[in-house]
């Protein structure tokens, strides 16, 4: 599967920069395409500066809003973001159109953190104007969830969330969440854990991309999973997880002990991409799922994939079921697991409610301070100026 992917605000451009690293790597290891066009759209020029590789040209690196912002971000409103976007999304199109390979492109990709200005306010817009000019392309959302102490310290992020993932839900073809928190480690400085974690974020897509692009026929597997595949799953709220265990020797043996070796370590991994998952959910609410399992040629054998399968079903009883294979790898069963048409998200309900108990402390403060602005001139008012 090829995908455009265009990342909005700091993060969103961060995390497309990976995907433009993943690419490069699909190239060099593979041979293979799978991004031919990512792109980072941003209100502030510094941001664009950091990143390291995406293509360094205004058609990649794209500035929006600077007449407005002069090229300093929007502070985290993300109704100006969303004004601006509006207005700027030509320079967003006309960059689209210089891919070489954009009509082999099989979908968008539009990356954003729900809690910030730029990315929070200009992704629903992009969207809708994408869906709108290439009816032909789904139009996917990638949204990144607050760290826990933003949440607890800053309430316009929660209601910069909110506001946001009503926004896209309303436009996107498919929302895959992923929750910063889930992959915080501890010991690890600020750059080198966001750094980790837009690599975490980005991981679980390259065998799912590569898997349907792939041109050597002893790495296509018996049973394809492509972009037919994913389009079809991909609807609504939607997680991604990635599980992988580490395989000793290739197995070769009929001996007993060796198959149930290679069962347990497909399920470890299985087990590892469901507790990995991009945000908690409940599988049961899924209506659609997949899983890819990329492993040795001798590591999959049927009863893996079977076992895969009802394992699957066991926790995700209400979804339709797709699934492939992926041969080549050379020391590791690796499982990739998606669920998707979730019908409930307890993160997003919990953003909901947030918000909607936050509008009204928001206004009484608006009240309160416009009153006490007007007491103050009212105190200084036959005090003379020297205006």
């Amino acid at each position: 599967m090829k995908l455009v992917v265009i990342g909005l605000g700091q993060c969103g451009g961060r995390v497309a920069d990976q995907f433009a690293r993943v690419n490069h790597r699909a190239r060099r290891e593979r041979g293979i395409e799978i991004t031919p066009g990512v792109f980072a759209v941003n209100t502030d020029t510094a941001d664009l500066s950091g990143l390291m590789a995406i293509k360094p040209d205004y058609k990649h690196r794209i500035l929006i809003g600077g007449g407005r912002t002069a090229g300093h971000g929007v502070g985290k409103i993300n109704e100006l973001a969303a004004d601006i976007a509006k207005g700027d999304s030509d320079k967003v199109v006309d960059a689209i159109r210089s891919v070489t390979e954009f009509y082999e492109s099989d979908a968008f990709l539009l990356v954003a953190a729900a809690a910030g200005g730029t990315g929070s306010g200009s992704i629903p817009i992009m969207t809708k104007i994408m869906k709108e000019r290439y009816e032909d392309k789904p139009v996917y959302n990638l949204i990144v969830l607050p760290f826990g102490h933003e949440e607890s310290t800053e309430e316009r992020t929660i209601y910069n969330t909110a506001v946001c993932l009503k926004s896209v839900s309303s436009v996107a073809d498919a929302v895959i969440l992923v929750d910063n928190q889930r992959y915080v480690k501890k010991d690890l400085t600020l750059r080198n854990n966001l750094s980790e974690i837009n690599s975490f974020m980005v991981e679980p897509f390259y065998d799912l991309l590569c898997a349907g692009e792939e041109r050597k026929p002893r790495r296509i597997g018996a049973k394809t999973l492509d972009a037919g595949d994913i389009i079809q799953t991909l609807t609504g709220w939607t997680v991604i997880g990635y599980g992988t265990s580490r395989v000793r020797a290739l197995s070769g043996s009929s001996d007993f002990r060796s198959k149930n070796a290679q069962s347990r370590k497909g399920k470890q991994a299985m087990a590892e991409a469901i507790s990995e998952l991009s945000v908690s959910c409940e599988p049961r609410d899924a209506g659609k799922a997949l899983y890819l399992l990329s492993a040795p040629d001798k590591e999959m054998i049927m009863d893996l994939v079977k076992e895969l399968g009802q394992y699957l079903r066991s926790i995700a009883p209400n979804a339709t079921i797709r699934n492939g294979d992926y041969p080549g790898k050379k020391r590791t069963v690796d499982v990739h697991v998606v669920l998707s048409q979730l019908n409930n998200v307890e993160r997003v309900r919990e953003y909901y409610a947030k918000s909607s108990s936050l509008i009204p402390v928001f206004e009484k403060r608006r009240e309160e301070t416009e009153s006490r602005l007007r007491d103050m001139q009212e105190v200084g008012k036959d005090v003379p100026s020297l205006l």
